[in-house]
């Protein structure tokens, strides 16, 4: 009579049409899970099921499949989710094909930890590309091992510790705005181009992206329609999928910005593209009006871009909750929100005069004990009257 094993310990057994002996034992989920030991040897099978009893009880393991899963499996999740969402996943192919793939492809998902991130990240630094770019990698693939943890049933057990790998941007931040003096030079060299002189009212305002206005076809936005402008309640929207983020959002327009919008919607229909040049092109690349332009300004070297940082900063310059200011220009995180919110000389310049202002209005006030002045004349109650706090 064979001896009967322990409760607990799991089950070696034989499957008809098998060479291989097979182990059965409960899983850290509760489920009961059959899998071949991969060899025939008794004892070498007894060896492969203590270790995943233990692996189990102690919560390092949930079943075979899980430690099948690869990096290629989450990422094609990710894109799954991308296209069900209505984001841009035409980017998140390109960063897979482009960088992730050559070094992750094939790679089983519990194998990635610090050794795999880290050499990830320094052969990657090595082609010397922008550093926000290689932490867009990582976010990307931090997030495709997020849906695989969150999935039913769990594809990973544990999510690496990205945020341990994230390159530091300190010193790498693009500084260009530009100046309301500044603005209105362009405004006025732009005056005779309708098109033009609302496109820099609109992202000088909002802080709006070039794509977000004129379409990116490698991402698959379109331009906007004069459909996305409702007069009536003084809006402008850009439609979900349609943003860097995929998130749609609306604002209200300026009374700057409505007469320009206004006078662009004249004699088009609803469908049509709003910026269209006065033969009725459609506007896609302006670069060389754009370089023509800053000449003529007097302000050569600035970029678009750089009215999306001066949008965010003259709104918290002006009084708009950062929240708000936030959800008008699409930044997804405060982090990324703090790093538009670029502060210049002339802040720097004007806080001073605040500091000094605020210094002179308080000494015309009571003067605190600790700031007291021996007075080098005067009659001894005169002295004794200052010495006194008030």
């Amino acid at each position: 009579m064979s001896k009967r094993r322990r409760r607990g310990t799991g089950a070696i057994y034989k499957v008809p049409g098998s060479k291989k002996l097979w182990v059965g034992y409960t899983g850290a989920n509760g489920q009961y899970i059959r899998e071949s030991s991969g060899t025939s040897n008794k004892t070498e099978a007894q060896t492969f099921l203590t270790n995943r009893v233990n692996a189990a009880s102690g919560g390092n393991f949930l079943g075979p499949q899980v430690e099948r899963t690869t990096v290629d499996d989450l990422y094609a999740d990710l894109l799954k989710d991308y296209r069900i969402k209505g984001q841009d996943v035409g980017w998140a192919e390109g960063v897979w094909n482009g960088h992730l793939k050559g070094y992750f492809d094939g790679m089983k998902a519990s194998r990635v930890g610090t050794f795999q991130l880290t050499d990830y990240v320094e052969k990657r630094l090595a082609g010397k590309p922008a550093r926000g770019t290689v932490n867009r990698e990582l976010a990307l693939l931090r997030r495709a091992f997020s849906l695989g943890f969150d999935a039913e049933p769990q594809k990973v057990l544990r999510i690496p510790k990205f945020k341990n790998y994230i390159v530091s941007e300190k010193g790498n931040e693009r500084r260009g705005f530009c100046e309301e003096r500044e603005y209105r030079k362009l405004a006025e060299a732009a005056a005779g181009q309708l098109w033009l002189r609302t496109l820099l009212a609109l992202a000088y305002s909002f802080g709006f992206r070039r794509g977000e206005l004129l379409g990116n076809r490698k991402r698959g936005i379109r331009a906007m329609r004069c459909e996305q402008v409702d007069l009536l309640n003084n809006t402008i929207t850009l439609y979900s999928g349609e943003t860097k983020s995929g998130e749609g959002r609306t604002v209200s327009l300026t009374e700057e910005c409505r007469l320009l919008v206004t006078e662009l919607l004249r004699g088009k229909q609803p469908v049509d593209f709003l910026f269209t040049r006065a033969n009725g092109q459609v506007v896609r690349d302006f670069r060389r009006t754009w370089g023509l332009l800053t000449e003529a300004a007097g302000v050569s070297g600035l970029l678009f871009h750089d009215f999306r940082r001066s949008a965010v900063r003259n709104m918290i310059r002006r009084g708009v909750p950062q929240k708000t200011a936030r959800e008008i220009s699409g930044h997804k995180t405060d982090a990324v929100f703090s790093r538009y919110n670029i502060v210049s000389g002339a802040d720097i310049a004007d806080a001073a005069k605040k500091i000094e202002e605020g210094a002179k209005a308080a000494m015309q006030g009571s003067i605190h004990s600790s700031f007291i002045v021996e007075p080098k004349s005067g009659s001894a109650s005169e002295q004794e009257a200052v010495r006194k706090p008030s």
